[in-house]
């Protein structure tokens, strides 16, 4: 879904979109509906939310950012991946 398009959403449910993230605003949505704040967050392709507005977006996201956090991690732990 475009920025565009989720901005629109977003103040069709009276939430200020301001500068915030494409997934920050998918996860405020997410709380006004309701449902959980977990945009992003299926790292390992798994999710039991079948009737979710985001899923596809979701996965692809995750796959995004899971590579950033095994990185993130590994710097920690003093490893290289």
């Amino acid at each position: 879904m475009k920025l565009a398009e989720l901005t629109a959403i977003a103040k069709s449910k009276n939430i200020n979109p301001g500068k915030h993230s494409k997934a920050e605003l998918i996860k405020a949505i997410q709380a006004v509906e309701g449902n959980f704040e977990c945009f992003a967050t299926a790292y390992d392709g798994a999710c039991d939310q079948a009737g979710c507005s985001w899923r596809e977006d979701c996965f692809d996201a995750a796959r995004a950012v899971k590579p950033s956090i095994i990185n993130g991690l590994l710097s920690i732990i003093g490893k290289k991946s």
